[in-house]
């Protein structure tokens, strides 16, 4: 298959050179904004540079919205739409061909002009319908915006207009299927572009098994598409105009390939400039490149949620405090606070890893930082799991 355009084999240095560019020109957008501007005066060398500015978070979002709407001074001439989410914080939409990015991971999928997508996303105030809609258009397919539920008529639809392709949250599709087949319908879906939920290998292989291709991407209401598999199947391809990082939660700091952190996100969309924008996920990078002849980094894919704040003996610990504390003391690599029972009392254990075999070194800062006492557990440097969690709260409640 060919790819969806050139941007996707592009050399290492020449990604850096055109993400640079663009990076540059976002900031001097953010600095613009009256009030988002919590970036002046600053113009990055290489990529890595982005580690120097702070993290935008969705707490960030909120407050400027309230006090810029609708969307923090950001201008509005190229926005068209104007969708809902949780908090409440608001999202914009355009209407500029491929907006949301998300007809490159379509035509990874494999779907094309010849194609009819039933788009199982939905459409009201929240905007992942009109997100593959833009995706569909943008690789000359079809589409039925057939939204949630009514799995009657989802069925009908597909039969009677003959639907090649779905795009919608993994399990939904299953009901749809379940569905025809206690009616006695066939359906002719042999291709199916998922996300918005965990694609189980037990799901993807059912799906195999009916002749059916399911790919997964990782999108948000925010950003659009920030990774997505192709057929290789081999980690999920960072999309061509995003800047990820993986950092280590709770700061801003960018940790070691193949080390689990949190996804942050800088979108090169001058409509919407994001800068290092935490998305509370966590993944981690992977070497080398996708067998399919792609040649940009790849992410293992969603490995579970970055805030892992935690209510120990009555005081919220969080990430940030356990990143102070590993701040506080050069020698040491990585901490990690465990939350567990002592008969009907909640216990806290921190393990440092340190080359160190004095816990008294470390007592005075551990109560300055997290609040609490704990006993304290040195361990060797690297021995602690690599699955991004700082807080892991083994505490039972049934």
């Amino acid at each position: 298959m060919t790819h969806f355009d050139a941007l996707e084999t592009r050399s290492a240095d020449q990604r850096e050179a055109d993400h640079l560019a663009a990076l540059t020109a976002q900031i001097a957008r953010v600095a613009a904004a009256p009030g988002a501007c919590r970036i002046t005066d600053f113009t990055p060398k290489t990529l890595s540079d982005l580690a120097k500015l702070p993290i935008l978070r969705k707490s960030d979002l909120t407050t400027w919205q309230k006090d810029n709407p609708p969307f923090g001074g950001i201008p509005t001439a190229n926005i068209h739409h104007i969708f809902q989410s949780p908090g409440p914080i608001y999202e914009p939409g355009g209407t500029s061909p491929d907006w949301w990015r998300m007809g490159r991971f379509l035509h990874a999928c494999g779907i094309g002009p010849t194609d009819i997508v039933q788009n199982c996303f939905g459409y009201h105030l929240t905007p992942a319908g009109m997100i593959f809609e833009s995706g569909a258009r943008a690789v000359g397919a079809k589409v039925i915006p057939a939204g949630t539920g009514q799995t009657d008529l989802q069925v009908r639809a597909a039969v009677d207009i003959g639907t090649t392709a779905y795009a919608g949250t993994p399990d939904f599709l299953k009901i749809i299927l379940d569905r025809a087949d206690a009616m006695g319908e066939r359906l002719r879906i042999t291709r199916a572009a998922v996300g918005g939920g965990a694609l189980f290998p037990s799901l993807r292989k059912e799906y195999t098994d009916r002749g059916i291709q399911t790919l997964q991407c990782y999108a948000t209401a925010d950003l659009g598409n920030i990774a997505y598999e192709s057929a290789a199947m081999e980690g999920m391809i960072i999309d061509e105009n995003v800047i990820v990082e993986i950092v280590r939660p709770g700061t801003g700091d960018p940790v070691a390939l193949g080390e689990v952190g949190e996804v942050i996100v800088t979108t090169l969309n001058p409509d919407y400039p994001l800068i290092r924008f935490a998305t509370g996920d966590l993944s981690a990078m992977m070497d080398g490149q996708s067998p399919c002849g792609r040649t940009n980094a790849r992410i293992k894919g969603w490995m579970g949620r970055a805030d892992q704040t935690t209510k120990i003996k009555g005081m919220f610990v969080r990430p940030e405090q356990v990143a102070a504390f590993v701040a506080s003391h050069p020698e040491v690599t990585r901490a990690r606070v465990i939350a567990t029972r002592n008969g009907e009392m909640d216990a806290m254990t921190v393990q440092i890893e340190t080359r160190a075999t004095n816990t008294g070194l470390y007592e005075p800062t551990v109560l300055e930082t997290l609040k609490l006492r704990g006993t304290i557990e040195l361990v060797p440097p690297g021995s602690l799991p690599n699955d991004g969690k700082v807080i892991d709260d083994q505490r039972k409640y049934d």
